[in-house]
């Protein structure tokens, strides 16, 4: 597609985040749009954030959980920029969440970390993947879709990624004693989402691609593929993906989630408007 092309796409992306609106899929109506052309326009939306004063802080993953793959009509991850107006943290693993502004939110759990190097492009060894860590935490990601979650991978990916807020738990420092139990437990960690202290679904860190340390290496790659975005860098929020389907929230609800086999705080989110 052409660049200007890409900046209209933008455009109309932007417009759709600013009035919280629906949108038809542009991969449908765009016979060129593309996965190589969604993350064109989401470096150019990257660009215009920034402009308007938006610090990047991180990046999110999306789509690394390959059990739901089908249900969304996707076959590969994504990845997206988070910022610091998007990124809170809990207290005492509690916190009130905002949904003004988004459009058809949902929720997922999930684990984020914060670099303290770059991560090598092409690792595929857990343990070196986590050295690059500083910690390790609990997170939920709201995500929503300015589609309305009709769409295709490529009009995912311009979207944020469908990113809209992430909350952070506790960090778990990463210390190298630490590292080989680590890699073990992060595929066998246990996760359910609860709505107003009922059980609604349960995942496992192997979900995200085999771990979410993987998902850190995966990032990496595919960024190596992308001379016009900016490398993984130390001090860097990750967060990896949903360890579950996600689940779609109302302001008025409260979602916690319970975690085992890892010390981890779950995490209490009261939904408001």
């Amino acid at each position: 597609m052409s660049p200007q092309e890409i900046k209209n796409i933008a455009q109309e992306l932007l417009r759709a985040h600013d009035r919280a609106g629906l949108i038809a899929s542009i991969a449908a109506r765009e016979p060129g749009f593309d996965l190589d052309a969604a993350y064109q326009v989401a470096a150019e939306l990257m660009r215009q954030r920034r402009e308007r004063g938006a610090q990047a802080v991180g990046r999110k993953i999306g789509f690394t959980n390959r059990t739901i793959w089908a249900l969304y009509g996707v076959d590969a991850p994504m990845w997206a920029h988070v910022y610091a107006d998007t990124v809170s943290y809990a207290r005492d693993g509690k916190a009130e969440i905002s949904l003004a502004g988004t459009v058809s939110p949902r929720m997922e759990p999930e684990i984020a970390f914060k670099l303290r190097a770059p991560v090598p492009a092409g690792c595929k060894d857990a343990e070196q993947l986590l050295r690059c860590a500083e910690w390790y935490a609990h997170s939920v990601e709201i995500v929503h879709s300015h589609f309305d979650w009709k769409f295709k991978l490529a009009d995912a990916t311009a979207d944020w990624a469908c990113h809209s807020r992430l909350v952070i738990g506790e960090p778990q420092p990463i210390r190298e004693a630490d590292i080989a139990a680590l890699a073990r437990a992060l595929p066998a960690l246990r996760v359910a989402l609860l709505k107003n202290g009922v059980r609604q679904i349960e995942g496992v860190g192997a979900n995200v691609l085999g771990s979410p340390a993987y998902a850190l290496g995966f990032l990496a790659d595919l960024l190596a593929a992308q001379p016009f975005m900016q490398p993984l860098a130390a001090g860097e929020l990750i967060s990896t993906g949903t360890m579950t389907d996600a689940l779609p929230v109302k302001p008025g609800e409260t979602w916690s989630t319970e975690l085992g086999g890892l010390p981890l705080e779950n995490l209490t989110i009261s939904y408001t408007d």
